[in-house]
């Protein structure tokens, strides 16, 4: 591992706990390799700390710091041990927890400390003068073994409430004692940005401490207490990727990085990384294994998405009219929704978004638009299939459907049987290049079987359906309607392998409308490869 010296400007610090707090989430499960990944990309975004875990506490942590001192070329961030003071009255030089932060090799530690008094007497069972010893101690013994040291004030916010005397008197032991930074943590996350401000202005000009911040989400303002505490002086931000952390989780280090260069003007990192934090966001939701959340800020695919034609009909002219910033600043990109709410510049709009060239037809426009609404009315979701939109959007422009094949006829037969399995088979009988086709197929369900027999028969004539494959399948029967006789929607993603596209089908009949969605699947599947039509 090459130690980097971090921030240059060591006067604000960006500091990442995902590897340790944020793996605390409900659902995730870091393997050694996962942390090792995600430690990566946060090293390539450029926060200034990154916090690994708590080495001697558990193999794996362990087992991390050591990987990473061998694979990993930290360009712009510095690997944080996080562990806790020292036992009371056992001498820090002795404490083989303490030794297990220094083994790891990270140049900088972490020391969680209590703050609240009653957490002193009652989970350490011991002194408040004590506690304030083990602080002291721990924090000059690691100084003196060439770390650098933060001190997390655990429950802070809930002590100073409680006992506000002594809670600054951890802070300011921890600062004498050596600690370059003091952070202040709502660790139950019940605090509101006003009283995180008031409090934070009082400690700083109390004790004059460097002060940092850590908040949990539970009042949904982890984000909005981390930007009170800057206000109010604090110099360090502690947050997790994508908010990831115990119950709702922490200040979402994305929306505050953002904050802090965009509304702020702080330069907090390296230039250009700002641009790659969508894709940061994403690849690491992908490493934990959770679907990125899509109206998340700044990042999320519907941060910059626009659906009202109000909306619309303004961007048209300039799209800083309804958006705060230029999405292209964080990665992300502006989006048109074409739904019943749609207008005439929506379609414009998401028209020039797809590469169809409406011309500026007002006639050829309002067709779309009148025929858009008509379908939504029935049940059809434009806004979540853009490739089932597009294809409606051509046979307008074109003034022929787009078509490679017809269908005469489908079937799809579910047998039960005696021993309790079932058996899936399908047919159809389309038509393409001038040829009947008939195909059967079976498959693990009616939809997949269909799927199946479909490629059979066309992959002889369209051999780019070979690259094709179903990768999400969604049904949701429709508000309004009842019984087994109810209208359903499905939504069918699908990948060439380069690119992803939805479509949509709807009918009384859930295997009908599946059908629907693959025929447009298919169909936009051969566009996206230069195919030409041919019926």
């Amino acid at each position: 591992m090459t130690v980097s010296t971090g921030n240059p400007d060591d006067s604000f610090h960006v500091f990442d706990t995902t590897l340790r707090d944020g793996a605390q989430r409900e659902g995730i499960n870091l393997t050694v390799a996962d942390k090792l990944t995600i430690a990566r990309h946060l090293d390539d975004f450029g926060v200034g700390f990154i916090e690994g875990g708590w080495p001697g506490a558990n193999p794996r942590d362990t087992e991390f710091f050591a990987r990473a001192a061998q694979e990993i070329e930290f360009k712009h961030a510095q690997l944080v041990a996080f562990g806790a003071t020292r036992r009371a009255h056992v001498k820090a030089a002795d404490d083989p927890q303490v030794k297990a932060l220094l083994d790891s090799g990270a140049p900088v530690v972490t020391l969680v400390a209590k703050s609240h008094d009653r957490h002193v007497e009652l989970a350490l069972r011991t002194t408040l003068d004590e506690n304030l010893a083990m602080i002291a101690d721990t924090v000059s013994y690691l100084r003196e073994q060439g770390r650098r040291v933060f001190v997390d004030c655990e429950h802070f916010f809930d002590g100073y409430r409680a006992n506000p005397t002594y809670a600054k008197s951890v802070v300011r032991t921890a600062a004498e004692a050596g600690a370059d930074v003091v952070i202040l943590c709502d660790t139950n996350g019940g605090m509101l940005p006003a009283q995180v401000q008031a409090v934070v202005a009082t400690v700083l000009a109390d004790t004059g401490a460097r002060l940092g911040i850590h908040a949990q989400d539970d009042t949904g303002c982890a984000v909005a207490n981390t930007l009170a505490a800057v206000d109010a002086g604090a110099t360090h931000v502690q947050c997790t990727a994508n908010g990831y952390g115990e119950r709702v989780g922490n200040a979402n280090l994305f929306p505050v990085v953002a904050a802090l260069q965009l509304k702020y003007g702080k330069t907090v990192l390296p230039e250009g990384a700002l641009a790659e934090m969508t894709r940061i966001s994403h690849a690491i939701a992908e490493v934990v294994n959770l679907t990125p959340s899509t109206h998340q800020p700044y990042v999320g695919v519907s941060a910059f998405a626009h659906k009202a034609g109000l909306h619309a009909s303004a961007i048209k002219v300039d799209p800083d009219l309804y958006q705060h910033i230029d999405p292209e600043l964080v990665g992300n990109t502006m989006r048109m929704l074409v739904s019943d709410m749609a207008g005439r510049a929506s379609v414009e709009l998401k028209g020039k978004e797809l590469g169809v060239d409406l011309g500026g037809d007002r006639e050829l426009v309002g067709r779309v638009v009148e025929r858009v609404k008509e379908r939504e009315l029935k049940g059809y979701s434009y806004e979540a299939a853009d490739a089932s939109f597009e294809l409606l959007l051509r046979e307008e422009a074109e003034g022929r459907p787009r078509r490679y094949f017809r269908t005469e006829s489908w079937r799809a037969i579910v047998e039960d049987r005696p021993d309790g399995t079932h058996a899936n088979e399908a047919t159809v009988k389309l038509w393409a290049k001038g040829e009947r086709i008939v195909a059967t197929a079976e498959g693990n369900g009616p939809v997949n079987a269909l799927d199946m027999a479909m490629r059979v028969g066309l992959e002889r004539f369209y051999p780019e359906l070979s690259k094709l494959e179903l990768v999400d399948y969604k049904v949701r029967i429709l508000e309004g309607t009842h019984g087994t006789s109810s209208t359903t929607r499905v939504l069918i993603s699908t990948s060439d392998g380069t690119g992803e596209w939805s479509t949509v089908g709807v009918a009384e009949n859930v295997i009908a409308a599946s059908w629907q969605a693959l025929e447009d699947a298919y169909t936009y599947g051969l566009l996206r490869a230069g195919v030409e039509p041919t019926e």
